[in-house]
């Protein structure tokens, strides 16, 4: 009779036998020495893992069971985090955002030092005149003066996409209709109404030092390399624009330099508007705010930019007439690579002395086209002593708008550093006059005259306001100090 499967007796699994006192654990090998996988006679030698590679504990037999043996291999290691830029201006641009409104706050700014180009060309080409280019030109600067404080206070009140944008089609409608008034000949009165009508082109200048002010905020070094950058762009910007205003009314007709001027204008906004993630939030005002101007220190700043714009516009008009127009690239170039190598510098513990001292390299450095017109030197001499004068121009710049943002309330930094903009296209407009005045009545020497006095100018009203200021904190500071001998 078969015995069924269930029915056979089970045979007892064989039992390892094993040295009751030799280690659970066999030792750890050395490097290079095999590990024996199980005791007895068939022990089969087993190569030494990698150690590094190794991921996971070794595993040896002893009773008859898998043990875990201890590996002290190193595992991979932890991936490293990215070090920050070393330059500054690549950290300011991995700033979240910072990319997206810098190409279209550079789009929209080319068109600053096109449009009166633009316009020139345009009205002195159809009209055979150009003291009625100069004056439509003149009176769209007036009006820009009047009208841009009062286009920033609605940006700090109600944000600067609703208002930047409507702002700028209005704008740009009145560079088309100046378009149209000249191509169709109407009266000369049409053109003053259409030039003025672009005043209320906003500050994109201004809203983009606003929105680095906003994200950067207490952060003195990061705001600093920000308008090192800002004013920086700004030369270029105004380098660049009356070349390719120059270039694009010579090579196609002369419409066109307004014409580009105004779409890139639009562009530009446009997308800076669309930004909304980089913009500063609007702070709802509770009571009436006084106006920036009453601000303790800031009408002295307000006129050392007055005197500061007096220089570029003297410097510009009497280089134009001595020399041409080109050569005033030098003065924008060597303005715009100081601005970039100040920005990468430690930010002044003391921004009024820095201010000081930025004024008198103005000072002395806008001397050395004087020198060189007086002693009669060449053209390439004149060219580097230009190059040279720019190079105080931008610190000079960065520093007074650092004070324009530490002396403006929050609620009114696009309105505080319009009125700085603004003060500073008065004293271009100044400058222009008497600079002209000069070099066609007195001669080129004369004329380069006017660039360094403004300088100068400009020094002693900031030490006057600098002195102003601090008298107050030193009369509160012996007040409250404790007598002697207490």
């Amino acid at each position: 009779m078969p015995i069924s499967p269930a029915a056979r007796p089970k045979t007892p699994p064989r039992r390892v036998p094993h040295t009751p006192a030799g280690p659970a654990v066999p030792p750890r090998p050395s490097a290079g020495s095999a590990v024996p996988a199980r005791t007895g006679p068939r022990a089969r030698p087993v190569p030494a893992p990698r150690p590094a590679t190794a991921s996971a504990p070794l595993l040896a037999v002893s009773g008859g069971q898998l043990i875990a043996a201890p590996c002290s291999a190193p595992t991979s290691a932890a991936p490293r985090r990215a070090r920050p830029a070393s330059n500054p201006y690549l950290r300011l641009l991995a700033t979240p955002g910072a990319r997206a409104f810098t190409a279209g706050n550079l789009i929209a700014r080319l068109p600053m030092g096109m449009l009166s180009v633009s316009a020139v060309i345009m009205i002195a080409g159809s009209r055979g005149s150009y003291a009625l280019a100069g004056a439509v030109t003149a009176t769209g600067l007036a009006a820009t003066a009047v009208v841009a404080p009062f286009t920033a206070r609605l940006v700090d009140r109600f944000g600067q996409a609703r208002v930047a944008v409507p702002a700028t089609a209005l704008a740009v409608l009145g560079s088309l209709a100046l378009v149209l008034c000249v191509y169709h000949d109407a009266p000369a009165w049409t053109l003053f109404a259409a030039y003025a009508a672009t005043a209320t082109t906003p500050n994109t200048g201004g809203m983009s030092r606003a929105r680095w002010a906003h994200l950067h905020r207490g952060d003195p070094a990061a705001l600093h390399t920000a308008n090192s950058f800002e004013q920086a762009a700004d030369e270029l910007c105004f380098m660049l624009g009356p070349v390719l205003a120059a270039t694009l009314c010579g090579a196609l007709f002369p419409e066109a330099g307004t014409l580009v001027g105004a779409v890139l204008l639009m562009t530009g906004v446009l997308i800076f508007a669309a930004q909304r993630a980089t913009e500063p939030p609007v702070t709802p005002r509770t009571r009436a705010v006084a106006s920036p101007l009453r601000t303790p220190g800031m009408p002295a700043l307000l006129a050392v930019f007055l005197a500061t714009g007096a220089v570029f516009g003297s410097m510009e008009v009497v280089s134009i007439a001595h020399a041409g127009g080109a050569i005033l690239a030098l003065q924008a170039a060597g303005s715009c690579a100081a601005g970039l190598l100040y920005g990468s510098l430690r930010p002044a513990r003391n921004v009024r002395l820095r201010l000081l001292l930025c004024l008198a390299a103005m000072t002395t450095l806008m001397s050395l086209p004087l020198l060189a017109a007086t002693g009669s030197a060449s053209l390439p001499v004149l060219a580097l002593c230009l190059l040279l004068a720019g190079a105080a121009t931008a610190p000079t710049m960065v520093t007074g708008m650092t004070l324009v943002q530490r002396a403006t309330r929050p609620e009114q930094l696009n309105e505080g550093m319009t009125l700085s903009v603004t003060a500073l296209l008065g004293g271009v407009a100044a400058g222009a006059a008497v600079g002209g005045w000069l070099v066609e009545h007195a001669g080129t020497v004369a004329g380069y005259a006017a660039p360094m006095s403004a300088a100068a100018l400009a020094l002693v009203i900031a030490g006057a306001g600098t002195a102003a200021t601090a008298s107050p904190d030193l009369v509160r500071r012996m007040k409250t100090a404790p007598p002697k001998g207490s």
